[in-house]
């Protein structure tokens, strides 16, 4: 297993994202925070290039806004995806990031 100073930035954006429990997301710029740089934008394409969808959950990443945003395979798989996982998706495409934000700090 590679320390966490050899693992590349997807990596550790990978390894964080497995952190997210069933039922919660995170943001972008949360997860940046919690990987200690302000690169938002670098979580996001991390997520965009995740090559293994079905284990490494990415559907759990949303906007900063509570909007779901992109999703490989379209943004109402994501909705379904994280619906499935009991997650209140609005139809407009809303999340309480008050009920559902998962924080890193715990």
């Amino acid at each position: 297993m590679k320390s966490n100073a050899c693992k590349s930035f997807d990596e550790r954006c990978y390894d964080l994202l497995l952190k997210i429990p069933k039922g919660k997301v995170a943001t972008y710029k949360k997860m940046a925070e919690a990987l200690d740089t302000k690169a938002y934008r670098a979580v996001g394409q991390a997520m965009n290039r995740n090559p293994n969808l079905v284990t490494v959950p990415c559907h759990r990443v949303v906007n900063s806004n509570g909007e779901v945003g992109g999703y490989a395979e379209g943004s109402a798989r994501k909705i379904e995806l994280l619906r499935e996982e009991g997650v209140e998706v609005s139809d407009n495409g809303q999340i309480n990031l008050f009920e559902f934000l998962h924080s890193f700090s715990d």
